[in-house]
């Protein structure tokens, strides 16, 4: 059965690093009161540019390590909500960019599960042998929608970019399986006021700071734990996984105290849970593959990877995957040809 497997990554953080020091001095808050509730000690901040220019340097790396150039492209997906301008699409702008002239694209918007999402959509061009060459790249500059403010909402986020490549494998790597979900009722727990047809930007908007992430953190935080844990339970059961089984489980880095209560509920170790909150905040639709990025050199070939996601509004999803790479650049070079 054909598969799309994943053959390259690539990633883009902005070099401006937000301490949590630097926080006490905008808001009231603490080093330890934020690392006690979030596990954030710092998140890289976008001083210049939009989210396209983070996106467009996670997909050139991808495509330096793969070896390929940008014409080969068949598609590109952008997970992402925070585009550079409501219309053209964020992902049209990444093509325009690199030179990927013979692929088409979109933006998807399902908040922190937008990268699942996309990775799932593009899956399915892979396997109906429509597509051979699709990029999804995860990119959020959420430093441009963030009330610096309001400490419930600043801590948490930060910029940056992820990319994964994906390409037919018949030889059982790849998107295995995915249980994606979506429930409208959430909107009023996470979401942004203003911006929208709903409420359009005035100056009214604006006075009011309306125009920024709003969080109801204690409610967000229940189902989210509640949420990720049971739709990884249910990707596992009909794969017939046990967390042995499991090499690393994969979550949206959105708060520590929500990846360390869905690994306990999953009885997967701390040591098999990529974390790395810690160094970059929640950066939305780039937490999933700059996690893989980080974790790039311990992963092997045929490893398996559970990787999950709850995003506002709300939705959410885990996806089963095959690992495609090798980890070090030689061996996977040589891998893929």
């Amino acid at each position: 059965m054909k598969r799309a497997a994943i053959t390259a990554i690539g990633h883009y953080l902005p070099d401006y690093i937000l301490t949590n020091a630097e926080l006490e001095k905008l808001v009231d808050t603490n080093d330890a009161w934020i690392q006690e509730r979030t596990g954030i000690t710092e998140r890289r901040i976008m001083k210049n540019g939009a989210t396209s220019d983070m996106a467009i340097g996670a997909v050139n790396e991808l495509l330096a390590r793969r070896g390929i150039k940008a014409d080969e492209i068949d598609m590109l997906i952008c997970a992402t909500v925070t585009p550079d301008r409501t219309f053209p699409a964020t992902a049209n702008i990444i093509c325009a960019a690199i030179g990927a002239t013979n692929a088409w694209g979109f933006d998807v918007e399902a908040a922190c599960s937008g990268f699942l999402y996309s990775l799932v959509v593009a899956s399915k061009f892979i396997e109906t042998g429509t597509h051979k060459k699709i990029v999804v790249v995860g990119a959020d500059k959420m430093s441009s929608i963030i009330d610096y403010t309001d400490r419930n909402t600043c801590i948490l986020f930060g910029d940056g970019a992820g990319a994964l490549l994906l390409e037919p494998n018949e030889d059982g790597l790849g998107i295995m399986d995915a249980s994606l979900h979506s429930d409208g009722s959430g909107v009023k727990h996470l979401h942004m006021v203003a911006g929208g047809s709903l409420k359009p930007a005035s100056i009214e908007t604006v006075t009011n700071r309306e125009h920024y992430v709003y969080q109801e953190g204690k409610y967000v935080f229940k189902f989210a734990v509640t949420k990720m844990a049971d739709v990884c339970a249910d990707v596992m059961a009909r794969n017939n996984l046990q967390s042995e089984d499991i090499a690393f489980l994969v979550p949206h880095q959105a708060n520590k105290r929500i990846i360390d209560a869905c690994g306990e509920r999953m009885g997967v170790p701390a040591e098999k849970v990529m974390i790395n909150i810690h160094r970059y905040g929640n950066t939305t639709g780039g937490t999933i593959p700059l996690c893989l990025w980080d974790w790039k050199d311990q992963l092997k070939k045929g490893d398996n990877l559970i990787l999950a996601a709850v995003g506002g509004g709300f939705t959410w999803g885990a996806v089963f995957v095959k690992w495609g790479m090798c980890g070090d650049l030689a061996s996977f070079k040589k891998s893929v040809g």
